[in-house]
């Protein structure tokens, strides 16, 4: 059997019962290590689980995924995920490629940022599409995410913005010379976010299809949503631009407000304010009575 193991968003104590049961007894246990972080290292979990954890990166996942399901027909293959098992759609390409060779699958869900963000103190069921963020280059800037952000404000929803890591990444010299050389590791941070979705605004304005999302747009702040550092900052884009000292470190998310706002939504966020009073202008201005 292989099992798919969601391990929560925190430390090594996340995983369900179920789930370190079955970690325990398989003859193999991987963690997959690109699409997100867990807050502890690989080493705390091997001390807590009693268990050898075999880090996958996205090289042995992507390219060397029958190395994983070596043998998993006759023995149980656990492969652990930060997170829920199918937050990533890398993890159903695995599936996938277990189901072509007839190996059974059984998944163990667990609270993923997808569900975690609701300790914004925003309603769930008020999100829209999620997006995600990459990280710019001087040549890439790809704007993918803007319609999609549009879609959910023109009915008013949130949209939560899924930041960028960089792990175990080769330059593009070191990948055309065929270098096995990578790069320090990078994740995100919300004032990034919050830079690059201005800079984007401020393109498609220039071409007239702007008016998405401005300096004076509401937004949240998340870093480390479910571990104990966790930290919340709300303001608007200008000033979360400047809110990662704040923050401190990965990993990192953000929130857009939709237009529906709850106005109990907006006193719970706006706990987290970096101005409370400019909050409530903004708030009494563009969002109250907008449900």
């Amino acid at each position: 059997m292989l099992y798919l193991i969601g391990l929560g968003l925190g430390d090594e104590t996340d995983i369900t019962v179920k789930g370190l049961s079955i970690v325990k007894k398989a003859a193999r246990v991987y963690l997959e290590a690109y699409t997100s972080i867990l807050l502890v290292d690989k080493a705390v979990l091997e001390q807590y689980y009693g268990r050898e954890v075999i880090l996958a990166d996205r090289e042995m996942v992507e390219s060397a995924s029958d190395d994983i399901l070596h043998d998993a027909q006759n023995v149980d293959v656990a492969f652990l995920v930060v997170g829920d098992p199918f937050g990533a759609t890398t993890h159903t390409d695995l599936v996938l490629r277990a189901r072509a060779l007839k190996i059974p699958i059984t998944s163990i869900p667990n609270a993923s940022i997808m569900s975690a963000i609701g300790a914004t103190g925003l309603q769930l069921y008020n999100f829209g599409q999620t997006v995600s963020m990459v990280f710019f280059t001087e040549t890439w800037k790809p704007a993918s995410f803007y319609n999609r952000i549009r879609e959910n404000r023109e009915i008013g929803l949130h949209t939560l913005v899924l930041l960028d890591i960089k792990v175990k990444e080769q330059s593009l010299e070191n990948m055309a010379r065929g270098r096995k050389i990578y790069e320090s590791p990078r994740y995100m941070t919300v004032g990034q976010c919050a830079s690059q979705m201005l800079e984007i605004e401020e393109m498609k304005s220039g071409e007239g299809t702007g008016g998405v999302y401005g300096e004076e747009s509401l937004a949240v702040g998340v870093a480390r949503i479910g571990g104990k550092t966790e930290k919340f900052v709300s303001g608007t884009l200008k000033q979360l631009c400047l809110a990662d000292q704040e923050l401190g470190g990965p990993l990192h998310s953000l929130v857009l407000l939709g237009r529906r706002t709850h106005e109990l939504e907006s006193e719970y966020v706006r706990e987290f304010a970096v101005d409370k009073e400019g909050w409530d202008m903004i708030w009494k201005r563009d969002y109250e009575g907008r449900q």
